[in-house]
């Protein structure tokens, strides 16, 4: 029997999740019912982990389900007292196989149906409290001294911009993206947009979520999947 999360997931989801509470099912299924592949964010290049960590906890907080880290001339090492286990509930993309990884990145999201969008401190960039994401939308976030880079520049469709009215020119990056997902996903949760994921695309999450959450998990499908081919025969 093959095992996809489509043909067999109500059995099987029965199944692993009479291993935890029922407070617990419950909110495994609360939770995915908020992620969202329709905002996606991609930090380029970020020096000090302790920023991309806190952007990686920040989007699990948010309900973003993806986050793209490249890394060019820095690489990210994951900051466990900043993540605080956020990371094993999102879907990491790492882009590091090159020595310049950030187009490959960026083609990859157009190819896969998202505008870019790139936050600037350009005074003729979209200000935050004026966008709305229709489409889907890929945030882009540069590292902490250069910003973001030329070949985010040449690719982005828009320049999103957070209001200032103070005398420092930027916030942290971190503090950039909380901003930012507050104000966005707050806009979708009270649109029409179609932002929430696929049932195909919970029934996988769930999958994984409790498979990271039961330490014998594998044991438990083996015991299931035995079940099942006795009860076909």
């Amino acid at each position: 029997m093959k095992l996809t999360c489509d043909n067999v997931f109500p059995e099987l989801w029965d199944y692993l999740t009479e291993h935890v509470t029922p407070e617990r099912k419950l909110r495994f299924e609360e939770v995915v019912s908020m992620r969202t592949r329709h905002l996606s964010v991609v930090v380029e290049d970020i020096f000090q982990p302790h920023n991309a960590s806190a952007v990686l906890r920040t989007c699990e907080c948010y309900g973003i389900q993806d986050v793209h880290i490249i890394e060019n001339k820095n690489q990210y090492q994951i900051n466990p007292d900043v993540v605080i286990g956020s990371a094993n509930w999102i879907s990491l993309h790492r882009w590091n196989e090159k020595q310049h990884n950030t187009e490959d990145c960026l083609l990859h999201l157009i190819n896969s149906g998202y505008q870019i969008v790139a936050t600037s401190l350009n005074e003729e960039a979209i200000s935050l409290p004026d966008f709305i994401p229709q489409k889907k939308t890929a945030l882009i976030f540069g590292n902490e001294v250069e910003g973001i880079s030329d070949i985010v520049k040449a690719h982005a469709d828009f320049f999103l911009r957070i209001p200032m009215y103070g005398f420092t020119e930027s916030f942290n990056i971190s503090v950039s993206a909380a901003i930012c997902l507050s104000k966005l996903c707050e806009v979708l949760k009270n649109s029409s947009i179609n932002w929430q994921l696929s049932e195909h695309e919970q029934r996988t999450l769930l999958l994984e979520w409790i498979c990271k959450h039961l330490k014998n998990a594998d044991v438990i499908i083996d015991r299931f999947l035995k079940k099942n081919q006795t009860a076909q025969h």
